[in-house]
């Protein structure tokens, strides 16, 4: 589950870490009166708007603007609100902005020059290991610095037995090349970083830019967090921060009809039972010349009401051509998923509008296919992985 950066950087704050303080604001007179408190509490002159929607890459698209005056802000911050921001990691229509996050300026001059960094914290699958990931250039996309400069990313594997030790994180401030109060205080930092991340269930902190201000402090000015959705029983407080306006409206309602579902660009439906399954008919559907338009799974149980309910959301999607439904009965009988897909079908008449390709194999499954042989609905039986690649195939010619 994706926080916003307000969020983000509410949650680290709550384990120590130093951050950019701002106010969240919903509308322009909001946004003036949240300016006005920071410069109450922080002395700061000048404001940073930021639109808090899930994508990164916001300056890039207009989302970011520095405010240096009041009515700049009201100004700037009427301007985002409601604007689709579009950003590399947002389709062509973009997001909607709905809020946005007046933040202090932290560029404040000092003694010394103000500097950026990367850092991440997240787990490496081939070790098993949580990982802090951190550059010396922040405020740049790091797939552009792991091309173009692979020798300025530096990665510290942390011992979930022990947890991060002191030398790690005195290890990540000298190869960021600090020393003196900063060396210290990034010290700080990282541990209370790793501490956030674990405590929180996370499976992603991104900072960028982690900063140095001008005398000598460590704060994040950027907060990218992903919480474990599996984990959140555990954090009924997190849980609560969820933003449904920023997820697919059909995964929400797939999610509240108790579907793991995800929206993809294709034009052949999933419907199928187990994560591996699913991950295999999707490639069954692009070695066939299709592209899956959906990950459906309906889990271990796949009675008539299941099935309409998986129906109804596939074909919320107007690009769907056809449909797959590729069950294996080991828990469930393959008699009882058919008899479900023959009410469903039933049940929802000329709403199926697209031809429905059925593959049950395990327990009961010669039942099934007599099922649905003789429904004497448009639906096609298949027996065999292939065959089923094959009438998708043909249907879709």
């Amino acid at each position: 589950m994706n926080l916003h950066e307000y969020q983000g950087k509410e949650l680290l704050s709550s384990f120590g870490v130093r951050i950019q303080r701002g106010i969240v604001a919903q509308n322009a007179d909001e946004a003036v009166t949240a300016a006005k408190k920071l410069t109450e509490d922080t002395g700061t002159g000048w404001h940073v708007i930021k639109a808090q929607v899930h994508a990164g890459g916001r300056g890039k698209g207009g989302g970011v603007k520095l405010a240096k005056n009041l009515d700049e802000v009201k100004s700037i911050a009427n301007d985002i609100i409601g604007m689709d921001l579009v950003t590399p990691q947002t389709s062509a229509e973009g997001k909607r902005v709905h809020q946005v996050l007046v933040a202090e300026d932290v560029y404040y001059p000092g003694d010394s020059e103000p500097e950026e960094y990367y850092m991440s914290v997240l787990l490496n699958r081939g070790t098993g290991r949580n990982m802090i990931m951190y550059s010396t250039e922040g405020g740049m996309d790091i797939e552009t610095v792991a091309e173009e400069t692979p020798h300025l990313i530096f990665t510290e594997e942390i011992d979930p037995a022990t947890g991060i030790l002191p030398f790690q994180a005195r290890k990540v401030a000298f190869n960021l090349g600090l020393s003196g109060a900063a060396f210290k205080d990034m010290t700080k930092f990282v541990t209370s970083l790793y501490t956030a991340y674990v405590k929180s269930d996370s499976s992603l902190f991104e900072i960028n830019p982690v900063l140095k201000t001008s005398d000598d402090k460590i704060m994040a000015v950027d907060a990218k967090v992903t919480l474990d959705a599996n984990a959140l029983y555990r954090h009924k407080d997190l849980a609560e921060l969820r933003d449904k306006r920023e997820e697919s409206p059909i995964e929400v309602e797939a999610g509240e009809l108790g579907l793991n579902y995800v929206d993809l660009d294709g034009n052949v439906g999933c419907m199928v039972n187990g994560a591996g399954l699913a991950m295999a008919t999707m490639d069954l559907i692009k070695q066939a010349g299709g592209e899956p338009a959906n990950f459906l799974d309906v889990g271990g149980t796949a009675d008539a009401k299941r099935v309409e309910a998986a129906f109804r959301i596939i074909l919320k999607d107007p690009a769907v051509k056809a449909i797959l439904i590729n069950i294996f009965g080991g828990i469930v009988r393959c008699d009882r998923v058919a008899q479900g897909v023959v009410d469903a079908y039933k049940n929802m008449g000329d709403a199926i509008n697209v031809p429905i390709i059925v593959r049950l194999q395990g327990t009961n499954a010669d039942i099934a296919k007599e099922l649905i042989d003789s429904s004497g609905l448009d639906v096609m039986s298949a027996t065999e992985f292939q065959e089923a690649a094959d009438k998708v195939q043909a249907v879709l010619a």
